[in-house]
This record gives structure tokens, sequence and C-alpha cells, in this order.
């Protein structure tokens, strides 16, 4: 059989792999480096490896773009979503998903308008969070003793800073070295914000009353560090009043919203911060002079007080005019009065004399010696009847005792037993052999000494059988008629 060879095509025959690196060579030679304008779109922030992705639009398309991890550190201009910017990089393709991208080395701002677009939006965002609320802004101090300011160490601005604190009032100054513009300025400010911040009361190091955040003019771009979120949020969360004195009267950075008060010009901060010395010793001194003055003052007028009221006092004669008149209408009067009085009290007398004859006295007295001798016979009756009754309850109980006392019973032939101690004996028992016992009669006591007893037998030789015996009584027994 004869072999018949398999058509061939005039193409040339590739493998997806094959063309992808093509395509990608062709891009990266003509494409090389580019600067492309767009808004950054889909930005959710660096990923977890470091590397940045996003999205560059405009009206009719949009570029996948991508920062590496290193070259993200590096950028002047962080991206952020919506934000108008220029990409510098280079544009290559991903076989992944046969797409192409840009490979972004630099970002910048699409002219002035992109950045004023990037600030409104910055700050109308960090204004809903209560960062410009005037409600956390605090007073300055009036004669702060140290000051704290935060900028360049090398530029005009510290000096004329240092020279209008020392025309108007010398104080203390702290100098944290910044860098005012570039890639870390951001950054140094805000942690020099802190760090003051962080300086404890009493410390080596004295902790400013004050801060001044100072920088002098310069281009928009140039003054972005001062409104980089980052020194925005340190303002804000300062304890110690902050002033912020950046750029000229009409520069306008977001850390001026934050700050507790905005300065024109750093000139103006320190002007701030600090009253006029000279101002202060010339007030002092007249208030010294009016505090001198016025106890004088006071001491006239409470003069002229005094004796415009004394001219409306009344005189001594005008003031006695009166009492002495009644006074001697009065004396006038006395004698009459005294008279009359006399004899009111005459007729009183007489009436009182008629009342108090011999006659009454007598019958008032018998009346009373009668009611003396009723209650006489009336108190010896009950004497009497009181005095029956107690002879009375005297002899009952004298009888009970007599029938209660243990003496009665001995007279009809009884004794009273007790040991040693003079304790009864109630038993046979407890009159142990050779114990002496004592024994109490009617008419007397005998000692006696307990012995051992033989036992009696009957008349017919039988032993007597002894009674039963009774049953101990308890030591708890109560007293009998033998207690003495």
């Amino acid at each position: 059989m004869v072999d018949v060879a398999e058509p061939r095509a005039n193409a040339p025959e590739w493998s997806v792999s094959e063309l992808s690196a093509a395509l990608r060579r062709t891009v990266e030679d003509a494409y090389g480096h580019v600067r492309v304008r767009g808004e950054i779109s889909g930005y959710r922030g660096p990923h977890s490896s470091g590397h940045a992705y996003f999205s560059l639009k405009d009206a009719g398309a949009r570029l996948d773009a991508v920062i590496w991890k290193g070259t993200f550190q590096r950028l002047r201009l962080r991206p952020e979503e919506g934000l108008e910017v220029v990409a510098v990089g280079r544009l290559t393709t991903y076989p992944g998903k046969s797409g192409y991208q840009i490979v972004i080395e630099a970002l910048e701002f699409a002219g002035a308008g992109a950045i004023m677009a990037m600030l409104e939006e910055r700050k109308r965002r960090l204004a809903a969070e209560g960062l410009f609320d005037p409600a956390r802004k605090v007073p300055l101090p009036f004669l702060p003793l140290v000051v704290g300011v935060i900028t360049s160490p090398t530029g005009a601005v510290i000096r004329d800073i240092l020279h209008r604190l020392a025309d108007r009032f010398p104080r203390r100054v702290l100098v944290w070295p910044v860098r005012v513009q570039g890639e870390t300025s951001a950054a140094e400010v805000a942690a020099a914000i802190r760090g003051f911040n962080a300086l404890p009361e009493g410390g080596a190091i004295p902790r400013p009353d004050v801060i001044v955040v100072a920088r002098g003019g310069g281009a928009l771009e140039d003054l972005l560090g001062f409104s980089d979120e980052a020194v925005v949020r340190a303002a804000a969360e300062s304890a110690i009043p902050l002033v912020a004195a950046v750029g000229h009267e009409t520069d306008v950075t977001l850390i001026d919203f934050a700050a507790d008060v905005r300065a024109p010009t750093p000139t103006a901060a320190a002007e701030m911060v600090v009253p006029v010395r000279a101002d202060l010793v010339a007030t002092v001194e007249d208030l010294g002079a009016r505090l001198v003055a016025a106890p004088l003052r006071l001491l006239d007028r409470r003069k002229a007080d005094l004796r415009a009221l004394a001219r409306l006092l009344p005189s001594a004669e005008s003031l006695f005019a009166v009492p002495r008149q009644r006074l001697d209408v009065a004396g006038e009067r006395l004698p009459r009065a005294l008279k009359a009085n006399a004899g009111a009290h005459r007729l009183s007398l007489v009436a009182i004399r008629a009342r108090l004859s011999p006659e009454a006295l007598k019958a008032r007295v018998v009346r009373g010696q009668e009611r003396v001798e009723g209650l006489g016979d009336r108190l010896g009756r009950a004497f009497a009847v009181a005095a029956e009754r107690r002879a009375a309850r005297l002899k009952a109980a004298g009888q009970l005792l007599e029938a209660l006392s243990y003496h009665g019973v001995l007279s009809r032939g009884f004794a009273l037993v007790r040991d040693a101690a003079g304790q009864p004996v109630r038993s046979a028992a407890a009159a142990v052999p050779g114990s002496a016992l004592d024994l109490e009669f009617a008419d007397g006591r005998v000692g006696v000494t307990v012995g051992r007893a033989p036992d009696l037998l009957p008349a017919g030789g039988a032993p007597r059988p002894k009674p039963p015996a009774r049953r101990a009584r308890k030591a708890e027994t109560g007293p009998t008629l033998f207690d003495p």
C-alpha cells in the first residue's frame, strides 16, 4: 500500500505558551516605558504579599495595574480609591488570563485638580469621623513653660520662631527635627507629635505645654505631607494643645483642621503661644498702681458718703425734744396719779378688813379644828385595823413555819443524822462503818461512830429474814422536813 501524506497548512503552528510569550515580547518592546493618566479604581490596599493590585480607568476603557512590593514601599504618592493619577511604568501581559497590564514604577498627581479632589475626599472622610470637631479642641495655655516645635532644624522657620519668642517672652524651646517634605515627612511629623505627648511629667526631658508644627510656604505637592492621614490623626489625638503653622496664610493643609489653633505663618504661631512680656509687665505695674490707689479712693468716697449721711441725721436737740416734753407732762400728772392710786388701795384695804373680823377668823379656826379631829379619828381606826390584819398574817405564818419545821418531828422521838460535813444522811448505805455521825434530837446533839451491827436472830433460832430492800432515792430528791 502507498502512504498518502497529510495536507499541511501554510500558516505556522503555535503553542499557547509560545504565542503568549511572543505577544509579551511584542508588547514590552513596543511599550517599554509609558505614562498613563487615569482614575484609580478597585484599590483595597496592599495584598498580604505586599503587592498592590487595582485598575486605571477613564470614560472609555480600563487597564489593570500592579505595583510590586519593593516599588510600593518607595512610592512618594500612595494609591487611593478615586484618585486621578499619572502612572509611569511599562506594559506587559499576564498569560494566566490572556490580559495585559501596566507594572507601575511611579505615581504622580494628574495636576493640581487631582490633588485638590484627593484632599477634599480625605477631608470629608476624616471629618465624618469627628477628627475636626470643635468640641475636641482645647485652649492654649496663657504662658507655657516649655514650647515644643516640630520643624526642620536647618530652615529659616525655626530661626524666625526662636527670634519671635525671644522678643515677646523668652521660653524654653524643644525642637523635634523632622523633614518637612519628601517621602518620609508625614511619618516623621506624626511620630514627633506622638513623641512629645509620650514624654512623662517631671521627666529628664520636660514635657511641652504647647506644640507648634511649622513649615514655610511651598507648592501644593510640597505641603502634602501635612495633609497625610497619619499626621491628621496624630494631631487630633494630641493631649498637648497643638498649633498648626504650615505654609503661608493662603496655604491650607488638613492638619489645620485637626489642630487646636491654626496660625497663618510660623511667626504668627510664636506670637500666639506666648504673650508680650513688656505688655504683661506694664499691665502688672498698672494693676499694682490701681491696687494702691483703689483703697485711698474708696476711703475718700466713704468719707464723703459719711459726711452726706451725717447732714441728713437730726440734731440731738430735735431728737430729745419730744421725749423731754412727754417727761414734763408725766411729771405734772404723777402727784394726782399717786393720790388716786393711794385712795383706790385704801378702799380695797377697807373692804378686806371687813372680811377679816375676829368672829370670822374664829369660825374658820373652829371649822379647821373639827376637820383635823375627824381626820385623826379616821387615822386611828385605820391604823388599828391594819395592825390587826398584820398580826393575823404573822400568826398564820408562824403556825405554817412551825408545821413545816423539822424540830416538830424531832419532838416526836425522831433524830436527824448528819455526816462529818454536816450533810443529812438519808440511808443506812450512806453510813460507812467507822465514819463519824452527828445525831440531832429535840433536846440536843450526840456524836457517834458507825460500827458493824450483828445479825439479829428470831426467838426460834432461825435468822430473821431481811426486809425487802427499798429502792434508793435518787440523789436529785428535793429537800425534806429534816433538812436544816
